[in-house]
């Protein structure tokens, strides 16, 4: 009886650290890859300790559980701190009392002792979408996974729509690539005149947001460099001046698309907006330094114009505290 509890609430805890996955970040802060030969080691072991011991020994399960079989994945302190959790609350004697639940709706639990067909029926009596609950997640969970799984679709569906024009005479992929390119050149500011901005904001004892401006400078100059160029060699690879590499390549399907291209986001501040979106953002955050520059400290602040906005909120305190 024993064994066949324990063997079932194993494969449910198994289901459950294999499907917080899709919940993203709110399930694991990293997507650990756990098989069924996690699962498979915890049942030789499981079979193991019933064999030969009176009693289960639960503590040790839970720690094979969590710091090796499964937990010798984990690499995040915060992860391995949920599995340890997770595991905890199946390996237990509890689960061998019938008022034990694994969800507050008390929907999962482990059946009583019965045959093969009594545990099937009962895996099919449960819902067929599950909720957040047995994945100990708040029912606020699933817009989460719904909209990681909306925007994949999304993505995928993006990726198949043809690059060619139209035969009602609509623009050719090169006149796109040639016009976009253009316009994003003309948009995005030149480099900052690092030198400059040093001599006039020098480094202050008792103004650190100094330091800060010419440090947000240098970053976005090496995200403005390649932007900038890379924009550039779009305009002469579509004229056939220069080859297309794989890095052109990227920039070019991602103003195709719309979709930021990673050889930006290499050395770009995060963002999650579209191409369109991110070069306005790009231009604006650059529109604030330069005013910043030659007019002097702003007034406020733009917080999340920053690139780095720990050295923002450092220098801040450091004026503070000074």
């Amino acid at each position: 009886e024993k064994w066949r509890t324990l063997l079932y609430v194993m494969a449910v805890m198994h289901s459950v650290v294999q499907e917080r996955r899709k919940f993203g970040p709110i399930g694991w802060n990293i997507p650990y890859g756990f098989t069924p030969e996690d699962l498979a080691v915890c049942r030789q072991q499981l079979m193991l300790f019933v064999n030969q011991y009176d009693e289960v020994p639960y503590k040790v399960l839970n720690f094979l559980g969590a710091n090796i079989n499964y937990g010798g994945r984990v690499t995040d302190a915060d992860d391995r701190g949920t599995i340890a959790t997770i595991i905890e609350d199946f390996y237990t004697p509890e689960i061998h009392n019938h008022d034990y639940k694994f969800s507050p709706s008390g929907v999962y639990f482990a059946p009583k002792f019965t045959n093969k067909e009594g545990y099937m029926e009962y895996i099919r009596s449960l819902p067929i979408n599950q909720e957040p609950e047995i994945f100990g997640l708040h029912a606020n969970a699933n817009l989460t996974c719904a909209i990681n799984e909306c925007m994949s679709i999304l993505a995928t569906a993006n990726t198949m729509q043809g690059s060619g024009g139209g035969s009602d005479g609509g623009k050719s992929p090169e006149q796109i690539l040639g016009e976009m390119s253009a316009k994003f050149l003309s948009d995005i500011l030149p480099p900052f005149d690092t030198e400059a901005a040093v001599a006039k904001y020098p480094v202050d004892y008792n103004e650190s947001m100094n330091t800060v401006l010419n440090q947000e400078m240098l970053r976005f100059n090496k995200l403005v460099l390649r932007v900038r160029s890379s924009l550039a060699d779009i305009g002469k690879a579509v004229k056939g001046l220069v080859v297309m590499d794989a890095n052109l390549d990227d920039v070019a399907t991602g103003i195709l698309r719309n979709t930021r291209p990673a050889f930006w986001m290499k050395v770009s501040y995060p963002s999650l907006k579209p191409l369109s979106g991110y070069v306005a953002d790009l231009v604006a955050r650059l529109t604030f330094f330069k005013n910043w520059q030659d007019n002097g400290h702003p007034p406020t602040y733009w917080i999340s114009g920053f690139y780095f906005t720990q050295s923002f909120l450092t220098g801040q305190l450091q004026n503070y505290a000074r």
